[in-house]
C-alpha cells in the first residue's frame, strides 16, 4: 500500500450545505407554477431541461435559474408572465447570496489533517460563486490548491493530483457524490471516501462500489482522519 500524500475534497454538500438550498428554491418554483403544472410534471420537466443544459451552462445556481426560466416558458407556451420571470431571477439572486453554513466535523477534520497531508479542493460549479463560498466558509486557508472544474472524471483527478500531489495512486478523494467524487476517482487510481449528505441531486446518484479495496463510506467528515491513518 502506498502512503497517502494528498487529499482532495469536494465542496458543495461535503464541506457546506448546498442541495437543501436548491430544494427550497424548487419548492418556491412549484408554488409559482401551481396554475400551470402539477408538481410531479414540473419536477420532471425541470430535470430534463437541467440535463439538456449542463453542457451549455455547467453546474451551479446560474444554470439552475436559467433552467427554471426555460422550463416555465415551455410549460406556459412561451407566455410566462414577466412577474414570474422576475420572481425566478430574484430566487436565483437569493441563492447566490445565501449564507454559507459548514457541515459538522469539517473544521475538526481539517485541524486533525493539518501538516500530514496536502489538501486540495476539487469542485464543480460557477467560478465566482464557488470562490465566494470558499472565502465565506473560513476553510480556504487549509488548501494548498483550489480547482474549480467543469466536470469531474478520471482524467480530472489524474491531472489535479499529478499537478498538486504525487499522483493519483497516493491520493484520496472525499465527497458526497458517488457519481462525481468517488467512481471517477477510483477509476483514476485514487482512494475514495463517500460522505453522504441528507439530500442528493438525481444527476449525482450512482451505485456504491461496495467491495472495492480503495473505497470507504464514512458517516461524517469526523471519521476521515482515522480512515486515512488506517490506510498508512
Amino acid at each position: 500500500m502506498q502512503r497517502i500524500t494528498t487529499v482532495g475534497f469536494d465542496a458543495d454538500d461535503t464541506l457546506w450545505h448546498n442541495e437543501s438550498i436548491f430544494r427550497l428554491t424548487q419548492d418556491r418554483f412549484r408554488a409559482l407554477m401551481a396554475e400551470h403544472a402539477a408538481p410531479e410534471a414540473l419536477d420532471a420537466r425541470l430535470a430534463e431541461v437541467e440535463r439538456r443544459n449542463l453542457a451549455l451552462y455547467g453546474y451551479g445556481v446560474k444554470g439552475f435559474t436559467l433552467s427554471m426560466i426555460e422550463t416555465a416558458m415551455e410549460l406556459t407556451g412561451d407566455r410566462a408572465p414577466g412577474r414570474l420571470v422576475a420572481e425566478l431571477l430574484a430566487a436565483g439572486r437569493e441563492m447566490l447570496s445565501h449564507p454559507v453554513e459548514t457541515l459538522p466535523g469539517a473544521a475538526e477534520a481539517f485541524a486533525a489533517l493539518a501538516g500530514d497531508y496536502r489538501l486540495v479542493l476539487i469542485t464543480k460549479g460557477d467560478l465566482l460563486h464557488q470562490e465566494q463560498k470558499l472565502a465565506a466558509s473560513g476553510l480556504g486557508e487549509h488548501f494548498a490548491a483550489v480547482e474549480i472544474v467543469s466536470e469531474k472524471n478520471a482524467s480530472t483527478y489524474e491531472r489535479v493530483f499529478a499537478r498538486y500531489g504525487t499522483g493519483a495512486a497516493q491520493a484520496a478523494m472525499v465527497g458526497n457524490s458517488l457519481r462525481s467524487d468517488v467512481i471517477p476517482a477510483l477509476e483514476a487510481g485514487c482512494y475514495a471516501a463517500h460522505v453522504p449528505y441528507e439530500l442528493t441531486w438525481a444527476h449525482e446518484l450512482a451505485e456504491p462500489p461496495r467491495g472495492h479495496p480503495r473505497f470507504a463510506e464514512l458517516a461524517s467528515l469526523a471519521d476521515l482522519p482515522a480512515w486515512l491513518r488506517a490506510l498508512s
